[in-house]
């Protein structure tokens, strides 16, 4: 059961409770992929990422109108804009590769940086900006 507070759903217990545990476990997996990004050798499966992306479309209806619906939209958007940064610099990686590598690690830094950001702020049951 859930009720209006100034406009934002508060939700009952559990259904927090579990909507922060699937958010810990959609971070959990989005940060095993951002730092395999980051780290050479440390290669995360994209297998993972389609996994916490689809427990975020899928669960995300579920947390309409509260704070935790910011997170699924945080976590979805940053794939989303990884993925067309990534798609758009591929090119670079025919100059060299050196351009390729760079703008490839300054989008998965960003990437991780979006993920650690996230996770703190859902562990301190806080929205994220829009």
């Amino acid at each position: 059961m859930s009720e209006f507070n100034n406009g934002v759903v508060v939700l009952d217990g559990e259904t927090e409770s579990s909507l922060r545990t699937i958010g810990h476990i959609s971070y959990a997996l989005h940060a095993i992929v951002a730092v395999g990004a980051v780290l050479p050798g440390a290669q995360g499966s994209v297998l993972l990422l389609l996994v916490a992306v689809f427990l975020d479309l899928y669960k995300r209806g579920d947390a309409a109108g509260s704070w935790q619906q910011s997170h699924f939209r945080w976590r979805i958007r940053s794939v989303v804009f990884a993925g067309i940064a990534y798609a758009v610099t591929a090119p670079l990686w025919l100059l060299l590769i050196a351009p390729g590598w760079i703008a490839w690690g300054v989008i998965s830094l960003w990437f991780l940086y979006r993920v650690w950001r996230g996770w703190l702020a859902l562990n301190d049951r806080r929205a994220m900006p829009v």
